[in-house]
């Protein structure tokens, strides 16, 4: 008897669960078919309302160009123959140079590069020391420098290196210049004096 009326109670419940989840119809839902419009009501004068149009503030269309920046230059090599002529190593230092100028290819590598192989020629212990082409060399990147390139500073520092080792070349040269000069005076009057004491002495010789 229990049991039966176990089942007698599943089954209801089983019943009301299904009945819950059935679909309910238009009229029960209280939505569905449309329901005729009254005459006079104000449907008609919503709909011959217009939608107001909106404006929006947006700027004008502009073309904008992007620019990637430009890389920085790698400096790897050029520090590297930096370390190598501190410690006058002056052949590899002119190699890491040299290289620095092929891998970066641009008007600032070629005036640090050639501003730094000039420095080393112009250092008397270096294998390459060439005075005269390092003043050429100077005059020729020191007209090529702009205000517009960047540069290392340690370019900059050899170049004022360069400078100051160019002007005391010319006072050298200026003094050696003088001293030719004055060997060449000297030289003169070690002559007029010997012939003065020759007539001198011939003078002398004749009164007798």
């Amino acid at each position: 008897m229990t049991k039966a009326l176990s089942t007698i109670a599943l089954s209801v419940m089983v019943g009301g669960l299904l009945s819950a989840c059935a679909p309910l119809s238009p009229q029960d839902a209280g939505y569905g078919a449309a329901q005729p419009a009254e005459a006079g009501s104000g449907a008609d004068t919503n709909a011959e309302q217009k939608v107001p149009e909106l404006t929006l503030n947006l700027p004008a269309n502009r073309h904008y160009q992007c620019v990637a920046p430009e890389a920085a230059p790698d400096y790897t090599f050029l520090e590297r123959g930096y370390m190598a002529l501190a410690q006058n190593d002056y052949i590899e230092a002119v190699q890491h140079f040299q290289r620095y100028q092929r891998l970066e290819s641009s008007p600032e590598s070629d005036w640090e590069s050639g501003i730094a192989i000039a420095y080393i020629s112009m250092l008397p212990s270096s294998p390459f020391f060439d005075a005269e082409a390092a003043r050429k060399t100077y005059r020729q990147l020191n007209k090529q420098l702009n205000p517009q390139m960047q540069v290392h500073e340690k370019s900059l520092l050899m170049r004022q290196s360069l400078e100051t080792f160019v002007i005391l070349d010319r006072h050298i040269a200026d003094l050696e210049a003088s001293n030719s000069t004055l060997k060449d005076d000297l030289h003169k009057r070690e002559e007029a004096l010997k012939r003065l004491r020759e007539l001198t002495l011939g003078q002398r010789a004749g009164r007798q």
